[in-house]
């Protein structure tokens, strides 16, 4: 007996692997998910993983978003975030909703696109994964090419970024080069746990201004 989706059952902070799925598999359920959904759905070579969120997660997702928006605006740097966007390549059978993802250097590519097809159109250069509760393997940024991606377990910041098609661990970002990144997220993150997070944003706005 084979089962529909909707008896599957994913609760908040677990995940399901589901092994041998095929690329035209993975689009339908896709389809039948639909956008509107707690879940993320990822695809790497025939395994889908299926994983729900907890609060704790969506809000570390939401302020360590919120600080690299008020640093690109800082910067006066134009960017597009897209938030989990599905974004997938055929060709590399790979899949991947981010938790976050940024187009910097690219933004001007695919501004005012309503699709983004990656076999035409380039990744986004920065991807935020939280991994409170899993971690995030690399395999499918590196397939899609994400040039850095950043991984928060709940108490420190990993930076990886793409050499030569694989990803190193890297003390420091390559697309905010002047700023200790890594130590500060978790810095100023903590600090909207405490105080708040109006005033964690100004904190770290000043910071940014002191730095450039």
């Amino acid at each position: 007996m084979l089962l529909e989706l909707e008896q599957i059952i994913v609760p908040p902070g677990q995940q399901l692997l589901l092994k041998n799925v095929t690329w035209q598999m993975y689009e339908r359920i896709l389809e039948e998910l639909g956008e509107r959904r707690a879940s993320r759905v990822n695809y790497s070579q025939g395994t889908l993983e299926i994983m729900t969120p907890l609060p704790e997660h969506e809000n570390d997702k939401v302020v360590i978003g919120d600080f690299i928006k008020a640093l690109l605006e800082e910067l006066d740097t134009e960017f597009l975030s897209l938030a989990s966007t599905t974004f997938k390549n055929a060709q590399m059978s790979a899949g991947v909703e981010a938790d976050d993802c940024f187009y910097i250097e690219n933004e001007a590519a695919v501004r005012g696109k309503k699709r983004i097809d990656l076999n035409v159109d380039p990744s986004p250069e920065l991807a935020i994964e939280i991994d409170i509760t899993s971690r995030t393997p690399l395999d499918n940024y590196q397939a899609l090419g994400v040039p850095e991606l950043w991984r928060w377990n709940g108490d420190k910041l990993e930076i990886s970024v793409l050499v030569n098609g694989k990803y190193v661990k890297s003390d420091d970002s390559r697309i905010f080069p002047q700023l200790p990144i890594a130590q500060a997220i978790p810095k100023y993150l903590q600090m909207s746990k405490t105080v708040g997070r109006n005033t964690a944003m100004k904190a770290f706005r000043s910071w940014v201004r002191e730095c450039l």
